[in-house]
């Protein structure tokens, strides 16, 4: 019975410790799917962009199996924003840490991407910032 007990509280300890780190996630992409109209997409591009989001999720920014591993575009948002201060910057005021990243979004769409094309160009066509794997 204690030897249950236990790992019934290290189970406890282990899901609060890892929510943290998922609630980190979740507001990038948030800002992300309303800076780029996903949700709700009108135009052709904007539906493309959002078929290609939705089918892909979190490797918009990371690559390979680990959420660990960023992909070109994860490394330069991971450059230009510290996900502890934006995630404790949205507890705070979530509007303002909402118009911060989306100004550091707006930063991104002027960087080159790997094929040569900025971000902000290949997002404009529907297409992802870096192709999946």
């Amino acid at each position: 019975m204690k030897k249950v007990l236990f790992c019934l509280i290290l189970g406890a300890v282990a899901s609060v410790v890892t929510a943290d780190q998922a609630f980190a996630i979740k507001p990038f992409m948030e800002v992300f799917i309303a800076n780029y109209n996903v949700k709700e997409p009108k135009t052709d591009s904007e539906k493309a962009l959002a078929a290609a989001v939705a089918e892909v999720k979190c490797n918009l920014c990371h690559e390979g199996k680990s959420k660990k591993n960023r992909n070109a575009y994860g490394a330069a948002m991971d450059e230009l924003v510290d996900k502890k201060e934006f995630v404790a910057a949205r507890k705070e005021d979530k509007e303002k840490a909402q118009k911060e990243f989306t100004e550091i979004l707006v930063k991104l769409e002027a960087e080159k991407s790997p094929t040569g094309e900025t971000y902000g160009e290949l997002i404009k066509a529907g297409k992802l910032p870096v192709a999946a794997e």
